[in-house]
Order: structure tokens, then sequence, then C-alpha cells
């Protein structure tokens, strides 16, 4: 066991203290984890999108002062009873969703949705007691997709965390706890492209390019990505796509541009955007009989998908997705795997690293569309 566990554990953290607000590197009190709780001493992080989104508080309840954080690694300080499958020092990822092992959906091989641990955006508190584990002057601070990952110091449920080799990299395989291992498994688990196919991915950012690097992997011959910023044409070269269309450089709906393209349509399309129109495009631009498309993007709550029928009857595949369809604790070891054997290539997903106390330039970076993956460094 650590010197410190069972201790409260004094830390700095960077703190939301309001919506949109730039975050406040404070010290504060992160209590032992409990049964079925791991705390964990996070040495990279990294800042996605989803962070930003609920930093912003837009459309939703807001929950503040809070700790953000969901891409992570780091290792293991101590854990809580129960806890059997890691102990300290153990090299982890802590993940926004999780795999409690015992519900229908983790003992179903077709299913990563987990009953108990399923992502929730508005609960604050651990399942244990419904307390947080940080505080500060015994102010409660509230956690963050139960990972909280911008603290030195942070408690997450043992079912959202992967344990991984010990000899993979933490600031590079940090990215894999949240949207590269969405968009590459949406391609990889999914869409399934042949070798040889054509893949057309709608959206080019951190998602959208992971799936194309999924497309890449699974040797693909067309690569056709789709995006209504041309400037993101040029860095998506790297990660195989050798063609593009930018709908708006058309008068024409933009599947019937790629089913020119294509004689037909394309075998895969991944939508990586969130856009309902997007989506529509993504299904009806898959070639009939055999033509798969994969949804990815989060719609709005009131958007509705509206396609014919016959489009269905034709043999076009319709399917959705979460985290690529990873279990978090029996999946992500061999998507860190690929990395180690360089059939993954995380290195052009990280475009910035900075230490922790500028973790505000990271927003920054993002909120002004220069970043894919900016590290942090928590000891710096």
């Amino acid at each position: 066991m650590s010197s410190t566990a069972g201790q409260v554990i004094r830390c700095k953290a960077a703190v939301a203290w309001e919506a949109g607000k730039p975050l406040v590197i404070e010290e504060v009190e992160v209590a032992p984890p409990q049964a079925n709780e791991v705390r964990l001493k996070i040495l990279f992080t990294s800042l996605c999108h989803t962070d930003v989104y609920f930093w912003e508080a837009k459309g939703q309840t807001p929950l503040f002062p809070r700790i953000f954080g969901h891409e992570a690694g780091g290792i293991v300080e101590s854990v809580g009873e129960g806890v059997t499958d890691l102990e300290p020092g153990d090299h982890v990822l802590p993940v926004f969703t999780g795999e409690c092992k015992e519900c229908r959906h983790c003992k179903s091989e077709e299913s990563n949705m987990c009953d108990l641990l399923r992502i929730n955006t508005d609960r604050g508190v651990m399942l244990n007691d419904g307390k947080t584990r940080f505080s500060i002057n015994g102010q409660p601070i509230y956690h963050f997709v139960g990972t909280s990952t911008f603290s030195e110091y942070t408690v997450c449920h043992v079912g959202s965390v992967s344990k991984i080799n010990p000899a993979a990299p933490l600031d590079k395989v940090c990215v894999l706890s949240c949207g590269i291992s969405t968009g590459l498994g949406a391609t990889l688990n999914v869409a399934k492209p042949p070798k040889g196919s054509s893949v057309a991915v709608f959206g080019l950012g951190a998602v959208g390019l992971a799936a194309a690097e999924g497309a890449r992997i699974a040797g693909a011959s067309r690569i056709i990505g789709v995006d209504l910023n041309s400037s993101r044409f040029e860095e998506a070269k790297k990660f195989g796509v050798n063609e593009f269309v930018n709908p708006k450089d058309h008068n024409k709906p933009v599947q019937e541009v790629i089913a020119e393209m294509t004689d037909g349509g394309v075998d895969r399309a991944v939508e990586c955007t969130g856009s309902i129109q997007a989506m529509i495009s993504a299904f009806e631009c898959v070639h009939d009989g055999w033509g798969v498309a994969v949804l990815v993007g989060v719609p709005n709550k009131d958007d509705a998908f509206k396609t014919h029928p016959v489009n269905l009857l034709n043999e076009r595949t319709l399917k959705g997705t979460f985290f690529g369809n990873y279990k978090p604790r029996t999946d992500l070891p061999s998507v860190v795997e690929k990395y180690m054997s360089k059939e993954l290539e995380l290195e052009k997903f990280i475009t910035h690293s900075i230490s922790f106390s500028e973790i505000n330039k990271a927003f920054d970076y993002m909120l002004k569309g220069e970043s894919i993956r900016c590290i942090i460094r928590m000891d710096a």
C-alpha cells in the first residue's frame, strides 16, 4: 500500500467555479477511495470537446464548482474495499463510461453500454454514497463524468479504470480515454470496412480523424473526408484521407456528389459531427446492397432523422455507436497495444503540450480550432 493510503491528500486541481470562466488552480482535499473506488495520481491529461461543452454549460443546468477532465493517464495510488483487479502502482486510463462486468450489457458481447456506469454528465457525486471526494475547506467540489482528471489526484469507480501495459507512454496513450477511441472503434468495430473499400468520413475534427485512421488501418483504398472547413483537408491527409468534399462547393446534396464520385455510393460512411443533415447524408451516400453508415455524433435533442424507407429496403444499413463499441476494461488495453505495435499512430493527434499551470491555454486552442489534442503535463 502507498504511504498516503487511507489519508486525505492535498493537491492542486483546476477548478471551474463558473460556466465559461477560466479555471483556477486551487489546493483541494481528495478523500480516500471507498468501496469499489480507486484513487489515481494523474500524470497527463488532455482536453476534449465534451469538457468544453459542459464548461460552457450550453443548454444544460450548470453544476459548479466542478473539476472537469476525462482523458488522462496515471497510476493507482490506493484502492478501496472490494477492489481486486487493481493495485497501487498500476498504470491506468480513467474512462468517462464504465464496465461493471455484472449487468446485461457488460455480459453481452454486442454492447458496451454498462447499466451502472454509463456516462452521466449531470451526476457530480460518487455512486457509493452520493457525495464528492473533492473539497476546499469543507466546500464540496463536484466531479465530472466520474473522472475529473484536471486534478493531480482523483477518485473513480473501479469499473471506469482500465489497466494498461506499464511500458506504454502515458503522455501519448492518455488521448485514448475518449474521442480517439470513439472514432477509431466506430470504423474498426462497427463499420468494419473491407480491405480496398471506400469510406466517407463526415467531420474532420478529432473523432473524425480517428475514424479516418481506422479506415487507414483497415486498408481502405479511398477515404473521402467531408467537412465545411476546407482548411482541415491538408491535416487530414496525415490520417489517410485522400479525397475531399466541401458541401458548400456544390449546388446539390453532398450524398449525390459522393454517389457520383464512387459509382453509386461508398461502401462505408462514418458521421462524426452531430449535425442531423450530416447524419442523413452519411446514410444516403452509402451504396445500396451492402453500404453501412455509422452515426457517432450526438444530435440536438429535438432533431429527427428522416429518410425514405426505400433506402433501407435497398439493403443499406444504419448503425450507431457509443465509445466505438469498446468495453473500457476489457478492450481498451488492446487499443493501447495497437499503438505499441505501431499499427495505430497517436503522435499526429497531439498538436500541443502545456504545463498544468497553463491549462486555460488548452481551452483557447480548442475554441480557436487550433488543436486536435493538447497534452497537459500535471508535474509541470
